[in-house]
């Protein structure tokens, strides 16, 4: 079996941090989500990979590299312009060839694995296995009608009055016949190629279109509210460990990683908390849920339930429920007391009051 997965959107909901890089390398727990991507596919036998790129291809490449950091075999499948989901099956089918495989969104974070959908598929070889999830909301999502034995009966794509509370969640296993069904189909009326409709082409044809109902966690890391909540859950797991250094002055209480060349001075850290390589923690408080990117320096700053991307600076502040940037600056307002900001396009700001 092999995998596609699709990292070719352009993160618009993410923005700004999404002007600046690929919304699937941002790190959740100091790994990229394509990196925990990859782990759950690994997970269950599979290594040959092919990614599905954008304009921002070159970025994904210089940090998953061929894969092999990962234990897995990549290949970069280049799309010209977002086309649809059932567009990146047609212009995979050299890399696939007839092989059964997964299709995972890139930017899907499912901390407890794909391992039971898999079993599932190998138990019963449907021509479709479909990952869905109960939602409040289905209208944003493509939505599936299933009958008491998990078979799908109709899909739809975003509907407006939904047939079901079962969304499609991004994650797919399909067989070869999956080929046939995305070459009969059109583009839709927002003029892409949807993978709906294909399901939809094969559950016409009396294929049987599987549903897997996960119930476990499951996020669409596409707002950074998703990203920091996805923190949270997966900083649950840390294990702590200290490969840096930790002066006397300094307390570190419940699980905290300190990885390799951080330096923790006079300072306090509750976690779960990941320090990153290099990163300086001094005369600081880091708070639970938060993890700090390589090369970053705390001074005098108070941070939690948080992410600093690598090299951010956080100086006489205190910092809660926030997504920093690479090499982003955060430090006390002037001395007359005016908030001097700099501030990019699609970015937020909250200031307190007073």
């Amino acid at each position: 079996m092999k995998a596609l997965v699709l990292s070719g959107g352009a993160g618009t909901r993410l923005r700004p941090f999404s002007y600046s890089m690929p919304k699937q390398l941002i790190p959740i727990a100091n790994r990229p989500v394509l990196a925990h991507v990859v782990d759950n596919l690994r997970a269950v036998g599979i290594s040959e990979i092919g990614i599905v790129v954008g304009d921002r291809a070159e970025e994904i490449r210089s940090v998953l590299g061929d894969g092999s950091s990962l234990g897995a075999r990549i290949t970069y499948i280049q799309q010209d312009s977002p086309r649809g989901l059932a567009h990146c099956v047609v212009i995979a089918r050299e890399f696939l060839g007839d092989d059964d495989f997964v299709m995972y969104l890139g930017d899907n974070m499912l901390p407890g694995g794909i391992a039971e959908v898999a079993a599932a598929f190998h138990a019963r070889r449907p021509a479709a296995e479909v990952v869905v999830h109960k939602v409040a909301d289905p209208r944003a999502f493509g939505v599936a009608e299933v009958d008491a034995e998990g078979r799908v009966t109709a899909l739809v794509e975003k509907p407006q009055t939904p047939v079901s509370d079962l969304a499609l969640i991004g994650v797919y296993i399909f067989t070869p016949a999956i080929h046939e069904a995305v070459a009969a189909v059109g583009p839709s009326a927002r003029g892409e190629l949807e993978i709906t409709d294909a399901l939809q082409w094969l559950v016409a044809r009396d294929a049987e279109v599987h549903a897997h109902l996960h119930t476990g966690y499951w996020k669409d890391t596409g707002q950074v509210e998703d990203v920091l909540e996805c923190n949270r859950e997966l900083l649950k797991a840390v294990h702590p460990r200290i490969d840096g250094e930790v002066d006397g002055q300094s307390e570190l209480i419940g699980p905290v990683v300190i990885e390799q060349g951080a330096r923790i001075v006079r300072s306090r850290i509750i976690g779960p908390v990941i320090v990153g390589a290099g990163t300086l923690v001094e005369d600081s408080y880091v708070g639970p849920h938060t993890s700090l990117g390589a090369d970053c320096v705390l001074s005098t700053a108070q941070v939690e339930d948080s992410i600093a991307l690598s090299g951010a600076t956080v100086q006489q502040v205190r910092v809660r429920a926030s997504l920093i940037g690479r090499s982003a600056a955060v430090s006390l307002a002037a001395p007359e007391g005016l908030n001097r900001l700099v501030v990019g396009d699609h970015t937020r700001v909250e200031v307190a009051a007073g």
